[in-house]
This record gives C-alpha cells, sequence and structure tokens, in this order.
C-alpha cells in the first residue's frame, strides 16, 4: 500500500475536503485523466484497487500516472475505550481530494479503450469523477 515513508509529526489535523483544488487539475503526463467532481478521501486502498484496475487494462502498451498521494493519517481508537488517554492509533493513510482534482492519467490507449479504463477505475473510488482527455483542454 501506499504511504508516506516517514512524516514530520505523528498525528496531523484533518484537511477539508470542500472546495475546489489549488494544484493538479490540468492533464500534465498522459493524454486521458480522471478528474474528480466532488471532494472526498481516498484511502491507500482504494487508490491501490484503482491503479491494478487501470494497469490490467493499459497492459505493456500505455503508460499509467498516480496524480495523488495518501499522505494524512486516519487515527481510531480501539472499541470500547473509554474517553481521554489520547489519540488513537493510526488506522491507514488518506489523500484529500478535492473538486477538479485529476486522480490518474493514461497514455498509449485507443479512446474507447481509455475510457473503458478509467470507467473501470472509477468504480474503485468513493468519489464522483470524469474522464478528461487532452483536447479537452485546448
Amino acid at each position: 500500500m501506499l504511504q508516506p515513508s516517514r512524516t514530520k509529526y505523528r498525528y496531523y489535523h484533518r484537511a477539508k475536503a470542500r472546495g475546489i483544488a489549488k494544484g493538479g487539475t490540468d492533464l500534465s503526463f498522459g493524454a486521458y485523466g480522471l478528474k474528480a467532481l466532488e471532494g472526498g478521501w481516498v484511502s491507500d486502498r482504494q487508490i491501490e484497487a484503482g491503479r491494478v484496475a487501470l494497469i490490467r487494462e493499459v497492459g505493456k502498451t500505455g503508460k499509467l500516472w498516480i496524480r495523488v498521494f495518501p499522505d494524512m493519517p486516519r487515527t481510531k481508537k480501539p472499541l470500547e475505550t473509554r474517553m481521554g488517554k489520547g489519540k488513537g492509533g493510526i488506522e491507514g493513510w488518506y489523500a484529500c481530494v478535492k473538486r477538479g482534482r485529476i486522480l490518474f492519467e493514461i497514455e498509449g490507449l485507443a479512446p474507447d479503450a481509455a475510457a473503458a479504463a478509467m470507467r473501470l477505475a472509477a468504480s474503485k473510488l468513493p468519489v464522483k469523477t470524469r474522464l478528461v482527455t487532452r483536447t479537452d483542454q485546448l
């Protein structure tokens, strides 16, 4: 799974997933991309599931770029634990995705194959997405 090798602090304040993304809103590498239409939290497992689905479709002919990284820890206290005694342990790693952010980019596929691959990857993610192409940005 994706996770940072080390962080400056053990715990972080939870970021807001609402609003519009400041950066990462345009295609930079590939010809097709998956753009978030709403804000939300994407876990490392969901990013990995989308990556695996895309790799199976892309194969050796295309190239894949992952444009989000789960760098925020999500904590949880154990069940039936009394209040207090500090924050809970780290449960997993998440990426805060805002509206307009590009999540995945691919290149080297036919348009219909790229649309099918991105549809498959979008089904693994908890946010609404749409396919964007390089010609959409011109």
